[in-house]
């Protein structure tokens, strides 16, 4: 058997090291489907806890046309069924079949930063929910 070359051996540590483990990726999508689950609840303490703090703030300083803080029911599609989780490092995207979350991973848990996002080709998601 042929060992692969030394440089090789080094980057492809890197690039396995970089996914995140299965755990991790369930984890990722327990957060987004919890949040998603408490849109209609939005303004209840355990609906904020599942956001990002900046994502909280934004919520708080621009509550959208209902002009309460935080989500209303209706501001968020239901999520549907999950189409895939990418988890790397602390920062993660949750596409489900009608959304896609990103979720970033705090000391106390995984938290919402985006929701509610849109695909744009060759461009940044267009999220409708998201911190600063």
């Amino acid at each position: 058997m042929r060992r692969p070359p030394a440089l090789l051996t080094p980057l492809a540590a890197v690039l396995t090291g970089c996914s995140a483990s299965d755990a991790e990726r369930t984890a990722v999508t327990a957060a987004a489907l919890r949040s998603a689950g408490h849109a209609e609840a939005a303004r209840s303490a355990a609906a904020r806890r599942l956001l990002a703090p900046a994502t909280r703030e934004a919520l708080t300083r621009d509550p959208g046309p209902s002009c309460e803080p935080g989500v209303s029911h209706g501001a968020l599609p239901a999520p549907g069924r999950i189409r895939a989780t990418d988890a790397y490092g602390r920062r993660a995207r949750v596409v489900l079949e009608h959304d896609t979350y990103f979720v970033t991973r705090f000391p106390d848990g995984w938290k919402v930063r985006a929701a509610d996002c849109t695909p744009r080709p060759e461009r940044p998601y267009d999220c409708r929910v998201k911190g600063d």
